[in-house]
């Protein structure tokens, strides 16, 4: 059988692709590993890790007009987007009987033979992000609520097995991720995890990994103990530990999460000490904090996320402007910086994609009233939930 896995990132991201090959190598040598690069190449021998088995940009994917596509996208939404065309493309270059997709800030601890196992009765496997009730209010809040919000399952994993089913179902996803990747929760979307949520319901031989082994991060640890030795010899529930994902790590979840749900095992301390001495080893000092290169016009200037988002979503804008990324008389920037502030409503709606009523415009700035009134209320915490509410539901 052809097994296949790849990642998907951008060139900060390469030192932790990097480890999670490494790791993946080692236990299963025989599996092929492969980077999809939404960025521009560095220059240097970073993409030439002898565990990285094929590059492929993600702007050399089956995708149309991918240039204005991509520019509708933030960094994650783009990584996010690209997978599901991504997973087609290798199993199709590749002839692969399975493909198995990764996050970067994953690393592979014990072996894996199991997931090809249970491909043998299955075509798609996933894992949610829980697998145990929480038993806390903060934690049904962190985790639970959370899980609501940005889908069941945690997408860091996702294994399609292509026969007729998985195939069909690798269709489905990457036409959904071509339309509908955004990190829009108000709009029930969260880049490709919430389509996921459908999956079991849509198709068939679609299989949930409940063991504790797998995927085991923040949002779960509370209910998951991990014991043994860093980094081969660890176990969950008393299972082999099987992967770990470092998610949250560069923007400070990660640390602020255990130490809240990880007290019970601190052997997940010593394991991102090692993790992130191995991240070091493969140039995290270098090249971890490297610039998206499509993160900018032409003249450098930061592209934001409103300009993004009516980018993406009006097709007149994007007729008239087939180049994003140019800066100076007649561009996008030019005519959003005119007119953005008039636009961005209208594109927007009251958490829906088409223009809004003069109705539903002041019953939206009537709620804004209401929660600011709220938030700046003597009931602290009270006031603390419902102005998170209000960025999600407004965001800015």
């Amino acid at each position: 059988m052809k097994i296949h896995a790849f990642t998907s990132i951008t060139t900060n991201y390469i030192p932790k692709a990097r480890v999670l090959a490494a790791s993946l190598k080692a236990r299963h040598p025989d599996w092929s590993f492969h980077v999809v690069l939404s960025d521009e190449p560095p220059a240097g021998e970073w993409l030439k890790s002898p565990h990285f088995d094929g590059v492929i940009a993600s702007r050399d994917l089956p995708i149309p007009d991918f240039r204005a596509w991509a520019f509708g996208h933030t960094i994650v939404e783009l990584c996010t987007a690209v997978k599901g065309h991504a997973l087609r493309e290798i199993a199709r270059r590749n002839g692969a009987d399975v493909v198995i997709y990764f996050d970067p800030d994953i690393c592979v601890a014990g072996d894996l033979s199991e997931l090809v196992q249970r491909l043998q009765s299955a075509s798609v496997l996933l894992t949610p992000h829980l697998t145990d009730p929480d038993t806390t209010p903060r934690a049904v809040e962190d985790n639970e609520i959370s899980a609501l919000k940005h889908g069941v399952y945690n997408l860091g994993f996702l294994a399609v097995r292509f026969d007729a089913e998985g195939a069909r179902f690798a269709d489905w996803w990457a036409e959904r991720l071509l339309g509908w990747c955004e990190d829009f929760i108000p709009g029930g979307l969260f880049t490709d995890q919430r389509w996921a949520d459908l999956a079991p319901a849509l198709f068939d031989r679609v299989q949930v990994l409940r063991s504790p082994r797998y995927n085991v991060a923040t949002w779960n640890i509370a209910n998951r103990r991990v014991e043994g030795e860093v980094p081969d010899r660890l176990t969950v529930n008393g299972e082999p530990l099987g992967f770990y994902h470092f998610s949250g790590l560069d923007k400070g979840a990660l640390a602020a999460m255990l130490e809240v749900y990880g007290r019970q095992s601190p052997m997940v301390q010593q394991f991102l000490a090692w993790y992130l001495a191995r991240c070091d080893e493969e140039g995290q000092r270098q090249i971890g904090d490297a610039k998206w290169a499509w993160g900018t016009y032409a003249d450098g200037t930061p592209i934001g996320r409103d300009e993004r988002v009516l980018y993406r979503l009006r097709v007149d804008v994007r007729q008239a402007f087939p180049d994003p990324y140019a800066a100076g008389a007649g561009s996008y920037l030019e005519w959003f910086r005119a007119n953005g502030a008039h636009e961005m409503p209208a594109t927007y709606g009251f958490l829906q994609r088409r223009p809004p009523s003069g109705d539903q415009l002041q019953a939206a700035l009537g709620a804004v009233r209401e929660l600011e009134l709220i938030r700046r209320s003597r009931t602290y915490r009270f006031a603390r939930r419902l102005s998170r509410i209000y960025r999600t539901i407004f965001p800015r």
